[in-house]
């Protein structure tokens, strides 16, 4: 499967899907990068990666087919074995009295459907699909088999009540811990729950230890979501697993306890951050799931657009000064930071960084990890680090006065530091900052841009478009400035230029799955009720003049918001609100991640 770039290029413009300016300006990216257009034009937002698709089906004559949130029957899907269907990137998702329907990415490998016709007797009507849908189909093998994860971890938790002679329960001597940590069943289930969590793309682990049972619990897109219910007996085991993979005292069950691992999956490095707490039943387990070699994010792909976009390039292509992000954890605050990274990541700079812990490893950047058990904190780092000659420098978090003083510091002294906080808006930053006892005209000096951020789940497969009506808009425009929403959206040419919020469109999950009636709210995907994956909205708040005079005066944060949002700032809400018009997310995510 194959079309020319230009052959591309000159049905993209004539289509209207983008501009001749924009198409020419993304085809010398590709050129420069040497990526392909098609890449940049998704990258930078230009295009949808589903309008891309069903351009280049377009093109080649053959139907597209989206199946990420569909409900597809198992009977049709295992009519091509699991093996091939990940080989071959090919899922069989409807049959008719003679023919067969497959989904595919390259819909010229004849082998793979020439064996699927041998195999089924049925003409095969090859359709074309993105790699989402790929891979939300193949999960379907995971959920649907009877050697399902579920069923396999309940079947081998139901004989380790014992390890030999020893109560896996009652003991507490470390080499019988060891021995119940080393034992196949206890070993099959840890690595089962690791692998079911990485498929379904988890961000963390929940390991609950009840009165008569244990909940495993996953988050996904934000949510967490019952995995699976495991007997009592299982517990100790699989914690004293945990505990071996993450080198912690396996006799210590009164004190927290934290740690981390490693593992190879799928050829990608997860690491696991492990975090044990007593609890009245037993021992609690909490597990961060950390993606490394993470690359290739961009500003815009991350959700940032217009004015805020402008300015936060803007500061990061400034030599000294701060650039700092807020909101609460799990918001995607590191990932903003090592886009900007990735961004300023070239031969010329030196970039080092203090973190806790590496959460992406990248090239060409020094990155150190604190080690609080043996003094080795952020603050005695970040004064390490300042005589290493580095350009620009990145704290994972600043946490105390002494690490918020060496950061102001280095950004007075030549450097651009990056680092977050928790606070709930952009605002907040600053009352916080000088509650770590850092001078009001040093925070003026020296602080360029503040984010606050928090993630949506964004919405996928078939959606259908809906109005406000007029109560809906009033409320709405209650909590939020919807004139400077409304200008956002026509600056950026989202709307027509004559529109108003009665003929503005949103958007909601319209089910369309093959044979269900409702979208499935245990899928093993993750998706539930027509979401997947997560995008941020931001708030940017950059240091003018005028709030320079304000954090001077000792103005509260809300006095701040106001000032910024007089000159021009919109605030994590209305982005929100930007983005549900483009069709990206709902009216009620929106308003059930930033009310929280």
């Amino acid at each position: 499967m194959h079309i020319e770039e230009k052959q591309l290029k000159d049905f993209i413009f004539d289509s209207g899907l983008v501009s001749r300016d924009d198409l020419d300006a993304a085809q010398g990216e590709a050129m420069k990068r040497g990526h392909s257009l098609a890449d940049i034009l998704v990258s930078s937002g230009k295009m949808s990666e589903d309008d891309l698709r069903r351009t280049q089906a377009y093109l080649l004559g053959i139907p597209f087919v989206g199946l990420k949130n569909q409900k597809l029957d198992f009977a049709v899907l295992s009519l091509i074995p699991e093996p091939i269907a990940r080989t071959h990137n090919i899922v069989a998702f409807k049959k008719n009295d003679d023919s067969l329907e497959v989904a595919m990415l390259d819909t010229e490998d004849l082998s793979a459907i020439d064996f699927i016709k041998k195999k089924t007797g049925l003409k095969i009507l090859a359709r074309l699909t993105d790699t989402d849908s790929i891979k939300s189909a193949l999960l379907h093998y995971q959920k649907s088999l009877k050697a399902d994860f579920g069923d396999i971890i309940q079947k081998e938790s139901s004989v380790i009540k014992t390890v030999g002679n020893i109560s896996i329960e009652d003991t507490t001597n470390p080499d019988d811990l060891k021995r119940i940590a080393e034992d196949l069943p206890v070993v099959r289930i840890v690595d089962t729950l690791l692998k079911h969590a990485v498929l379904q793309e988890a961000s963390d682990i929940h390991i609950e230890q009840m009165e008569n049972e244990v909940i495993v619990r996953y988050r996904i897109d934000g949510v967490l979501r019952d995995a699976m219910i495991l007997p009592k007996a299982a517990g100790a085991g699989i914690t004293a697993r945990l505990k071996v993979l993450s080198s912690l005292k396996l006799d210590e069950k009164r004190l927290p306890q934290d740690g981390r691992f490693k593992i190879g999956l799928n050829g990608e490095n997860i690491s696991f951050r492990v975090s044990t707490m007593p609890t009245y039943f037993g021992e609690k387990t909490v597990m961060r799931l950390l993606r490394e070699n993470v690359s290739g994010f961009t500003l815009e792909g991350l959700g940032f657009h217009g004015e805020g976009l402008e300015i936060l390039h803007k500061a990061s292509k400034l030599t000294t000064g701060m650039i700092l992000t807020t909101g609460p954890t799990g918001s995607g605050k590191t990932t903003t930071l090592y886009t900007v990274l990735d961004i300023l990541n070239t031969p010329g700079v030196n970039i080092s960084t203090i973190e806790d812990p590496v959460e992406y490893q990248m090239k060409r950047i020094n990155q150190t990890q604190v080690k609080p058990e043996i003094g080795f904190t952020f603050s005695t780092g970040l004064r390490s680090l300042v005589r290493q000659d580095p350009d620009i420098i990145m704290v994972g978090e600043i946490r105390d006065n002494e690490t918020a003083s060496l950061a102001i510091n280095a950004a007075l002294t030549g450097h651009l530091v990056l680092s977050t906080l928790h606070t709930n808006s952009a605002a907040g930053a600053i009352p916080r900052l000088i509650d770590m006892k850092c001078e009001p005209f040093l925070i003026c000096s020296t602080v360029n841009v503040i984010i606050a951020q928090r993630l949506v789940r964004k919405l996928v497969g078939t959606k259908e478009k809906y109005f406000l009506k007029k109560d809906e808009i009033i409320s709405l425009g209650k909590k939020a400035n919807l004139d400077r929403v409304l200008k956002s959206l026509k600056d950026e040419s989202i709307v027509a230029p004559d529109a108003d919020w009665s003929n503005i469109s949103f958007y909601k999950y319209k089910n369309n799955n093959y044979g269900s009636s409702s979208p499935s709210t245990n899928s093993p995907t993750g998706i539930e009720d027509g979401f997947a994956g997560r995008v941020g909205i931001y708030e940017v708040l950059k240091v003018s003049p005028a709030i320079k005079d304000l954090i001077i005066k000792g103005s509260s944060s809300d006095e701040i918001e106001k000032q910024a949002r007089l000159e021009g700032m919109m605030t994590i809400l209305e982005d929100g609100i930007f983005h549900c018009v483009k069709g990206v997310t709902t009216i009620e995510e929106v308003l059930r991640v930033v009310s929280e």
